[in-house]
């Protein structure tokens, strides 16, 4: 099973929150007789999301909520993994009895739940504070921790089912090629965007060179991807390209002297990730997170600007506290958060989120989640809130552009390989 599979999602699955009728389904309800009892939420679903599409600058910010979806079917293949499997993966990698051991040097890890972030903030602190042995055994066990984070997380192949990335993709990045590239922020390591971009054959422009090998240089966001036919003036910018900004890091970078070069082999350098902990915020501030945070802020305060929230908790500060500002600032800016965290599960009449192990809806509910919810009752019509998941929001988006002869060919082809096992190639 890969891209090509379908999405085991339902648009039906969203709410809509409106402040006159509180949360409605996505989907009318009948009579017995077939007619429309009760109006569903879809027309103002896809209103809104329209409007968006249709805006001059687009913007997708994506968390860990958003890689739930991306199913391995082989048995024994690692799934996208919680918290509370960070955590298990931490303990498996440096035993139970050395976690133990360092768990003990500070009296407020204990009582933490599987919170690997919280856990990491204490540890980094008491590494700063003291200088002795027992810091230096934390300071390793923080190295070994992240290891087994960065290999937990990566659990993407070929074989994983992107369906929903994939769909959400084509959906958002084909839109006009006058219009700016849209703009996808992640705060996510792993590589489900670009093995998503790369099955449909779409170009992730990440400030990447392509040259080998490649590297980074801020720059490169600035270009872009043209056609140079003869005869033809002005340039004839290609379709199916979008802008990949990886917020804390990614799996395949690598710092090599002072260069960031990409690559998933620790031989080639040291990882570039933004483990959990309280830190975040200011790491975020530095090379390269700082170029990746400087466009996220910029994008905000773009005119005409939509941002698209999934899959995010609002957690983090450094992420959260621009967007309710751009909202102040920026009278044109439109935001659209789409979460399981505005219901419980007790509220869904029948909806079928499946949530990660050893959370409901509720656990996720932040004060960001309701401050979105009162500026709708106050009357801001720049806020739409929806509850669903991010394979939900894939399947609501509408699909403003027809598929293009290129990606059909390219679909042929792929079918063609796969029927033919490689004899092309």
């Amino acid at each position: 099973m890969g891209y090509w599979d379908a999405i085991p999602a339902q648009a039906g699955n969203i709410r809509h929150y409106d402040r006159a009728t509180g949360w409605t389904a996505y989907d009318d309800v009948l009579d017995g007789e077939g007619r429309v009892s009760t109006q569903g939420s879809h027309r103002a679903v896809e209103a809104a999301l329209g409007i968006a599409l249709n805006a001059s600058n687009l913007a997708l910010l994506s968390g860990a909520g958003t890689s739930f979806c991306a199913k391995n079917v082989k048995a024994g293949a690692p799934q996208a993994p919680g918290m509370s499997d960070l955590w298990d993966a931490v303990v498996a990698d440096v035993t139970q009895p050395k976690f133990d051991a360092v768990t003990a040097l500070i009296p407020k890890a204990k009582g933490i739940g599987k919170n690997i972030e919280k856990l990491l903030t204490q540890y980094k602190i008491y590494v700063e504070l003291f200088d002795d042995d027992n810091a230096k055994n934390v300071g390793e066990f923080i190295s070994a921790a992240e290891k087994a984070i960065a290999a937990r997380v990566d659990f993407v192949t070929e074989d994983t089912n992107l369906s929903a990335h994939g769909t959400l993709i084509r959906k958002i990045a084909r839109r006009g090629i006058r219009k700016p590239r849209t703009k996808i922020f992640t705060t996510n390591y792993d590589l489900c965007f670009e093995y998503a971009a790369r099955a449909q054959r779409f170009t992730v422009i990440d400030g990447f060179s392509h040259s080998m090998p490649q590297v980074y240089e801020r720059g490169h966001f600035a270009h872009d991807i043209v056609r140079r036919d003869a005869g033809r003036e002005g340039p004839d910018y290609i379709e199916n390209v979008f802008q990949l900004y990886k917020l804390h890091g990614s799996l395949d970078w690598r710092r090599k002297d002072a260069e960031i070069i990409r690559s998933r082999d620790d031989a080639h350098g040291t990882p570039i990730l933004i483990y959990p902990r309280d830190s975040k915020y200011q790491q975020a501030f530095e090379p390269p997170y700082l170029d990746m945070m400087g466009a996220f802020q910029s994008a905000l305060r773009e005119p005409d600007t939509t941002l698209i929230v999934s899959g995010f908790g609002f957690n983090d500060d450094h992420i959260a506290r621009p967007i309710f500002a751009a909202i102040e600032a920026n009278m044109s800016l439109r935001v659209i958060v789409c979460d399981v965290a505005f219901l419980d599960e007790t509220t869904l009449a029948g909806a079928t989120h499946n949530l990660p192990a050893n959370h409901t809806a509720q656990s996720y509910a932040t004060d960001s989640f309701r401050k979105f919810k009162q500026l709708i009752d106050i009357g801001d019509e720049r806020i739409t809130v929806l509850n669903g998941r991010f394979e939900d929001l894939a399947l609501a988006v509408p699909d403003l552009v027809a598929q293009t002869e290129r990606e059909r060919h390219a679909e042929r082809i792929k079918i063609l390989h796969d029927s033919t096992s490689g004899v092309f190639g």
